[in-house]
C-alpha cells in the first residue's frame, strides 16, 4: 500500500549468483515477492548463504534484501548462537528505513525482532504457517529437548501476538492465535488465476492409472507411506514421487522391500514453471500423506490443474480442502488406497470434488492471497 516501507522476515536461506542476483530456496517467496507490489517497499531479511549460483526460485531485483548471517539448523544450536548479535544488529539498522515489519514465526530471531521494532516504535505484524510442535515431534521424534524448546518458544509467540496483528494459515492456528488483536486467517497459495485450467483436463480411466506425490522427501512428510499405499494398488497403478530430500534413498529401499520399485518413478525436484505443470495435468490422482502441515502448496496446485486428490486431514488441510478432495487418516495406508481407487472409480465423485477444487483454487489465487493479506497488514500497520 502507498507510503508504507514494510520489512518482512522469515527464517529462509537465499544465495547470489555470480552476477549479483538473488535466489531464494523456498517457493514462499512467490508470495513474498508478489506482496512487494501491494507496498511502496519490501524489504526481504533472511540468511544469505555463502555458496554461490543460481537456486531454485529467482528474486526481481526491484525487491530489496536485507542480509543476516548464515546458519545451517537451529537444530544444532551453537551456529545460530554465533549468528545473534550480528543479525540482531543488522536489522537495528534496517529499522531506520522501514515503516512497520512483519516477522514470520514462531522462531527466536522473530521474537528479538519484534521488541527491537518496539523499542524503534515500528508498528509489528505476525505471521505463522504451520504447528511448530508437531513439525519438531515429527522431524526429530527422540529430541525431547528441542521439543520442549519449541514448547517454551511458541508460547513467547503466541504472548507477542496479544499485542499485535497476526496473519494465520488456517483454522488450527487461527484457533491457537485466537487472541490476537486483529486476527487474518487465511489461506496463502503460490498458483496464479492464469494458471488455472479453464475447463477439464481430459484424462483416461480405463489404462494405467498414475498416482503423483509432490513435496519434500522428509520424516514429518512421511514419504514411506506412498510405498506402503502403492502395494495395496493392483497392477495398473503407478507412482509419481516429485521432490527431494533425505529420505529418497529410505523410500527406494521401502519401494523394493514391498516389490512395487517397478511401478514407482522419482523424478526428484521439479519447479512448477518447468514441469511440475504438466506433471498435474498428466497424472490422475494427487496423494498427500504429511504428518503435519500448515496449509499444503500442493493442494491449490492439484485443484488448479483439475487433478482430484486425497489427503490426510492434518493441520490446515481440512479447511482448505473439505468438500474438495477426499481427507484421510494420516499414516493410514489401507485408507489411502480406498480413497485412491474409490476415486477412479466414481465420475461423478470425481467431476464434484474437480469443481469444488477449481472453485478453491480461484478464491484462493496467488493475487487473490496477496490482496487479503496486503489490505488487512496495510491497515493494521497503518
Amino acid at each position: 500500500m502507498a507510503g508504507v516501507r514494510l520489512a518482512v522476515y522469515c527464517d529462509y536461506s537465499y544465495r547470489r549468483d555470480e552476477d549479483g542476483g538473488l535466489w531464494a530456496e523456498l517457493a514462499f517467496v512467490r508470495f513474498l515477492v508478489a506482496l512487494a507490489g501491494r507496498f511502496e517497499r519490501v524489504t526481504l531479511v533472511g540468511r544469505l548463504d555463502p555458496a554461490r549460483g543460481p537456486w531454485h526460485h529467482p528474486v526481481p531485483p526491484d525487491v530489496d534484501f536485507h542480509p543476516l548471517p548464515h546458519y545451517r539448523s537451529l537444530a544444532s544450536p551453537l551456529e545460530p548462537a554465533r549468528a545473534l548479535v550480528t543479525s540482531l544488529r543488522r536489522f537495528w539498522r534496517l529499522l531506520d528505513r522501514v515503516d512497520a515489519v512483519w516477522l514470520l514465526g514462531p522462531h527466536p530471531l522473530a521474537i528479538a525482532f519484534a521488541l527491537l521494532a518496539a523499542l524503534r516504535r515500528r508498528p509489528v505484524a505476525l505471521g505463522v504457517r504451520q504447528d511448530l510442535g508437531a513439525y519438531l515431534r515429527n522431524r526429530h521424534p527422540r529430541a525431547r529437548a528441542l521439543h520442549v524448546a519449541g514448547a517454551l518458544l511458541e508460547g513467547a509467540f503466541r504472548l507477542i501476538a496479544r499485542r499485535c496483528a497476526v496473519v494465520v494459515v488456517g483454522s488450527a492456528m487461527a484457533r491457537r492465535y485466537r487472541h490476537a488483536r486483529p486476527l487474518l486467517s487465511t489461506g496463502i497459495s503460490l498458483v496464479s488465476g492464469r494458471d488455472i485450467a479453464p475447463t477439464a483436463v481430459d484424462r483416461r480411466w480405463d489404462g494405467e492409472l498414475r498416482v503423483l506425490s509432490v513435496g519434500r522427501l522428509d520424516r514429518e512428510k512421511n514419504p514411506l507411506l506412498l510405498a506402503d499405499v502403492l502395494a495395496r494398488l493392483g497392477p495398473r497403478w503407478r507412482l509419481v514421487v516429485c521432490g527431494d530430500g533425505p529420505l529418497r534413498g529410505d523410500l527406494a529401499a521401502r519401494l523394493r522391500e514391498l516389490g512395487v520399485a517397478d511401478r514407482a518413478d522419482a523424478v526428484g525436484y521439479v519447479p512448477l514453471e518447468s514441469g511440475l505443470l504438466e506433471l498435474y495435468r498428466s497424472s490422475h490422482l494427487l496423494l498427500h500423506c504429511s504428518w503435519t502441515e500448515g496449509v499444503p502448496q500442493v493442494l491449490y496446485e492439484a485443484f488448479a490443474q483439475r487433478l482430484p486428490v486425497v489427503a490426510t486431514d492434518v493441520g490446515g488441510v481440512r479447511g482448505a480442502a473439505e468438500g474438495a478432495a477426499l481427507l484421510v487418516t494420516p499414516g493410514d495406508a489401507e485408507a489411502a488406497a480406498r480413497a485412491l481407487e474409490g476415486l477412479a472409480a466414481d465420475d461423478q465423485l470425481r467431476e464434484r470434488l474437480v469443481e469444488a477444487g477449481a472453485a478453491r483454487a480461484r478464491e484462493h489465487s496467488l493475487e487473490a492471497s496477496t490482496d487479503r493479506v496486503a489490505r488487512f497488514l496495510a491497515d493494521a500497520l497503518r
